[in-house]
């Protein structure tokens, strides 16, 4: 599906830039003589505007780009630089959707879109540890690791929760009803709804559960959770050493989790370009076993008498009324047109079937004789094998009883709404109309969107580590905390609009977006990240931040795992978890000394 994306205006450029240099300090020259230098003696003006001033003098990135060593004027790089990185992302991810319109997913979805996403963060990590000597890049390459952890922690967290928040709908029966919110910010409103009238006259009835405001999201979102929480498998190994309180090994142990690293960004590259295929025939099977349930809940009703006697077998007496009911010719044979007739007049409209495809695969179910006909004998063998699947799906101890019908019908029903149909949208996509013009203009996006990220990841970097200097903030958090605005904002912005669609499409495509970023930092720029430490044999003493990208990871992907539908209190345990990470980070670092 084709999202809509931010687009930078130049003129909001221009803006930010007269605000800026509106906001620069100019000199006044009054009467007075000790407020103007004269160059040898340090006047009260000067003082006054050199706040903040670094111990030691900055140094000009690439010998040209301005430097400062004071806090306000590195803010001030900081603010220009980040959002040079923000475009940098937006025409990544503008000019990556382009290209996918054009060759559509596979290769394009699996494997480009992922690596251009976390191409802005790795480029920073990157040069976060290339910058000058060992020393430099040891200073400098904590701006690496915040990143790598904010990012994780706040699309997670803030952006998880957010997501919740604007894409909430109303919850009937565990599932969100698409584009229904009535019940404002009801966290739980858990209430049964049960008609006496209904109960009186259909004991077959259904109990309504109604459970306040949230999302649903789709089967293949819950399968991004867990691949999400898989992804700290490198985290856990080169955290090894910490769990075991020694620090020998400790460069074999990362050498070791740049190998699974690696591994696991090909595996997961890989389930991308396949997963489109994994899909259909997941969603085809469902189908199939959705009008399983339809024709035998439709027997069911036509039935004048039990499906099975007490004994648990078919009850061939009824079952052969209801094979004259379907043989309309009267030749005691079932063909195709008598079984398309019968799924027809079903009505299966909640599903889009294929009734040739449906024909055929009833008819291989039963047809065992392979001659294209359905007789007596394989229409009651062929019912009593399904009527056994859907008792024991149901998990049902009562031989006679037909209620788990109704039960094995309604399972089915949500079984497919959570598989989701991966060819259709909820937003007309129309055709290109220029493809060799579309194909030029997303690759230049992309070559502008890396020569941008690469040009400047370095001078910010820089900035971070002056501010870092300048206010004696530690430059973790602050990379933590600015940077993924940084490189994340346009994506989080993106799948919050997305999100406020309100319907289970859009809701598992944004959050298995939100769960395949955070899996390609954890494969990916981890991989730079380790090859940094690696190969120029940095100290490892980041401890503390691995295991806060463990915990959110793992704590969000159990979650995302074991459920599909998530109401509207789990928003406020996303949302608690952020600061949450900064302090325990801040404890075991500062109070511990784990670094």
């Amino acid at each position: 599906m084709r999202r809509r994306q931010l687009k930078p205006s130049p003129l909001l450029t221009v803006i930010i830039f007269l605000i800026l240099c509106g906001l620069t300090y100019g000199r006044f020259i009054p009467d007075q003589s000790d407020l103007v230098s004269d160059g040898v003696h340090s006047s009260k003006v000067s003082q006054f505007l050199r706040l903040g001033v670094a111990e030691e003098t900055c140094e000009q990135t690439y010998g040209f780009l301005p430097c400062t060593s004071t806090a306000l004027g590195n803010l001030f790089l900081i603010l220009v630089y980040g959002y040079l990185m923000f475009l940098a992302a937006t025409y990544l991810s503008t000019g990556s959707e382009l290209l996918l319109e054009i060759l559509g997913p596979g290769i394009v979805g699996g494997l480009l879109l992922p690596i251009l996403g976390a191409l802005p963060d790795a480029m920073l990590i990157l040069v976060s540890g290339l910058s000058g000597s060992t020393e430099t890049a040891q200073s400098q390459v904590s701006v690496g690791m915040g990143l790598l952890a904010g990012s994780t922690v706040m699309l997670l967290t803030v952006i998880w929760g957010t997501c919740i928040i604007v894409g909430k709908c109303d919850l009937e029966n565990n599932l969100a009803l698409d584009s229904q919110d009535t019940r404002g910010f009801s966290l739980t409103g858990l209430s049964l709804s049960l008609s006496p009238r209904k109960l009186r006259f259909d004991p077959s009835y259904r109990l309504l559960v109604r459970a306040g405001s949230g999302i649903s999201t789709d089967i293949w979102t819950s399968y991004s959770g867990i691949l999400m929480a898989v992804s700290v498998i490198p985290f856990i190994i080169i955290q090894l050493p910490q769990i075991l309180h020694t620090n020998s090994g400790r460069h074999l142990t990362v050498l070791i989790g740049l190998i699974v690293s690696v591994s696991l960004l090909i595996s997961y590259c890989l389930y991308q370009v396949f997963q489109p295929w994994v899909q259909r025939r997941r969603l085809a099977y469902a189908k199939h076993k959705h009008v399983i349930s339809g024709i035998l809940k439709h027997l069911k009703m036509r039935a004048l008498g039990k499906l099975f006697t007490d004994d648990g077998k078919p009850n061939e007496e009824v079952l052969t009324k209801l094979f004259n009911t379907v043989d309309n010719d009267q030749d005691g044979c079932l063909s195709k047109s008598e079984l398309k007739a019968l799924i027809v007049g079903i009505q299966f409209n909640e599903i889009n079937l294929d009734w040739n495809d449906a024909v055929d695969k009833v008819m291989k179910d039963f047809d065992t004789s392979l001659d294209s006909e359905i007789d007596m004998n394989e229409f009651v063998l062929g019912v009593g094998r399904w009527l056994k699947e859907a008792k024991g799906a149901n998990g049902s101890n009562h031989a006679n009883s037909i209620k788990y019908l109704d039960e094995f019908h309604t399972q089915t029903k949500r079984e497919h709404a959570l598989l989701g149909e991966p060819d259709q949208s909820d937003e007309v996509v129309e055709g290109v109309e220029n493809p060799r013009l579309t194909i030029f203009k997303a690759i230049l996006l992309l070559m502008l969107g890396t020569a941008i990220a690469a040009a400047f990841a370095d001078p910010l970097v820089d900035a971070v580590d002056n501010f870092s200097t300048a206010t004696k903030i530690p430059t973790f958090f602050i990379s933590f905390i600015a940077l993924p605005l940084a490189t994340n904002s346009s994506e989080a912005v993106s799948a919050i609009i997305f999100a406020s669609r309100k319907k289970l499409r859009s809701a598992s495509l944004t959050f298995s977006e939100l769960y395949g970023a955070v899996t390609m930092n954890n494969v990916l720029c981890l991989s730079v990240f380790l090859a940094l430490v690696y190969v120029r044999g940095l100290v490892w003493n980041f401890s503390a931040e691995v295991l806060v990208i463990l915990i959110v990871c793992v704590v969000m992907g159990v979650f995302a795992s074991i459920r599909t539908t998530f109401p509207l209190w789990t928003a406020i345990l996303a949302f608690l978890l952020y600061p949450f990470s900064l302090a325990l980070v801040y404890v075991l670092d500062y109070v511990f000394g784990w670094s």
